[in-house]
């Protein structure tokens, strides 16, 4: 499973590094409704919400639909303009806001009910009509809404009768964010943020987009002959870059997430963590599904029991389990091919051994792919 992205023809021009304050306060508030993907925040979490007004907290736990489970693209507006503007970040919070009041309201509209009138954020390419022009759409969206709760529904029903009263929401929300905490939080973290993306542009200009996007994170990979991006991810989804381009931005609080906007008609965004002290990237999807897959099978679950505690040859896991040697190879093969088992010889003997800390990594390697 992977993110492509194809830029076949895409002059490297067009590919753009740049902080955006805007999706940077989006992280942020993903970051206060779901702390726990955000360990490393904790502090600054607890201090920053600690300080909030209860108007505004109370604000903000209605609108979490924005930026909970699904992060809206709303909060990568500069992506969403006509294809004949020039599309990137803006710099200031307010001179995004200003870009997002440049985003057609169909398409901004369906970006801001993303989570409710396309929960599966178009994984195919298709493009979803607007709940603003098409009825069953529409339909669809309030139906969702509904199994969320009546204050959803109430806001959509609005948003729809309305999509000028929702702009002046938004912004209004995002204004106060910023004079309660994130003028402060920017001025901290948007020179580190600034810094690395001139380094990522460097990068592209000297060593090309491959050595770019590997800088971006170890998920991302570039095959200069087809032109094809492919992004690691727990998901399916294809895009296209060739007319709007393609920008990279960096985020401090949205580690560890690496998100990849790719929503139909817009320029596709690749949003990814800037470099800290975390430990080496861990295995890729393949290779997790072979290892979760390898240790699915009743006879490999035993075996492994036995390996984790010595070392066996393969006709001893046969006597053990009443099994042929070439059954036990075939088992072993499966697990040696995940990686799980390393063997060694022994005289005359070729003995097998679980990796036991690759195993005990399994559930940390899982957690970490489905939160990127």
């Amino acid at each position: 499973m992977s993110v492509i992205i194809d830029i076949a023809g895409l002059p490297h021009d067009r590919v753009r590094v740049k902080p955006s304050p805007l999706a940077e306060l989006g992280m942020a508030l993903h970051a206060f409704t779901e702390s726990r993907h955000h360990p490393r925040l904790a502090a600054w979490v607890t201090a920053t919400t600690a300080r909030l007004d209860p108007h505004l907290a109370d604000r903000l736990e209605e609108a979490r639909f924005l930026w909970g489970a699904t992060f809206s693209d709303v909060f990568t507006a500069f992506a969403g303009l006509p294809a004949e503007e020039e599309a990137q970040p803006a710099g200031t919070l307010a001179g995004e806001l200003d870009l997002l009041d440049r985003v057609p309201d169909e398409d901004f509209v369906a970006a801001l009910l993303e989570s409710v009138c396309d929960p599966s954020y178009g994984a195919y390419g298709a493009r979803i009509p607007s709940p603003l022009t098409d009825a069953v759409v529409r339909r669809r969206t309030l139906t969702l809404a509904a199994a969320q709760g009546r204050p959803l529904v109430d806001f959509t029903q609005r948003v729809l009768a309305d999509p000028g009263w929702a702009r002046e929401w938004f912004r209004g929300l995002m204004t106060e964010c910023e004079e309660a905490f994130f003028a402060d939080t920017w001025q901290r973290v948007g020179p580190g943020l600034a810094a690395d993306a001139r380094h990522t542009a460097e990068l592209l200009r000297r060593r090309g987009l491959g050595a770019a996007l590997a800088h971006a994170s170890p998920a991302i990979t570039y095959d200069e002959e087809t032109g094809r991006i492919t992004v690691d991810k727990l998901t399916a989804a294809r895009t296209a870059a060739a007319r709007q381009g393609l920008t990279l931005v960096p985020t401090r609080l949205g580690s560890p997430h690496l998100m990849v906007l790719h929503r139909h008609g817009w320029q596709p965004v690749l949003h990814y963590p800037v470099a800290s002290q975390d430990p080496p990237p861990g295995p890729t999807v393949e290779e997790l599904t072979l290892r979760m897959e390898a240790l699915a099978h009743p006879v490999r679950m035993r075996m492994c029991r036995l390996l984790s505690r010595s070392a066996y040859s393969t006709i001893g896991l046969a006597e053990a389990h009443g099994l042929s040697a070439p059954e036990i190879s075939r088992h072993l093969a499966v697990l040696k091919r995940a990686g799980l088992v390393t063997s060694s010889r022994r005289g005359r003997y070729v003995l097998h051994e679980l990796d036991l800390e690759l195993v005990a990594r399994l559930g940390t390697d899982f957690v970490g792919h489905l939160l990127r």
